[in-house]
């Protein structure tokens, strides 16, 4: 079987590639890669306890998905690499925790689609969200309210 040949911006160690290079968005902060279904359950069972054990998280986990412990610590694991958890080590047992809440995750999320699709228009994004029908009308009086309060002299 022919030997994959790397690009230059990947790297070949040993039975896995690793890319070399690091994505950034237009302000400067790195892109993650996305979170998929499962590891999103996982990162909620996270942030719902702040620091928590493999076994935390496996129990938490198993109320919705049938998953093997093993499974959940490499899930875990894959979670650090990517940037979205850290650890500490509790004598033989590894702590993990967010490295960011997911209400900030969420909103560098939302950066990254206004950059992408609405030419970098909070506005734009909004407005098509209102026009689409996205947002009921409590919800636009909502955040109207939480702008105002945010403004400076609180309008």
């Amino acid at each position: 079987m022919p030997q994959p040949v790397a690009s230059t911006l990947t790297r070949r160690i040993g039975s896995g590639t690793t890319c070399t290079m690091t994505k950034r968005s237009a302000s400067g902060a790195p892109v993650r890669a996305p979170l998929t279904e499962l590891e999103n359950l996982v990162m909620r069972a996270v942030w719902d306890a702040g620091r928590c054990t493999v076994e935390a998280v496996h129990q938490a986990v198993s109320r919705k998905r049938t998953l093997k412990e093993a499974t959940v610590r490499t899930l875990l694991r894959r979670l650090e690499q990517k940037g979205y958890l850290r650890h500490e080590e509790d004598g033989r047992a590894y702590v993990y925790q967010a490295v960011e809440p997911a209400r900030s995750l969420a909103a560098r999320a939302v950066r990254q689609i206004i950059d992408r699709f609405c030419r970098g228009s909070v506005e734009e994004l909004v407005s098509g969200m209102v026009d689409a029908k996205l947002l009921s009308k409590a919800e636009m009086e909502r955040l109207e309210q939480f702008v105002r309060s945010r403004k400076p002299g609180g309008m």
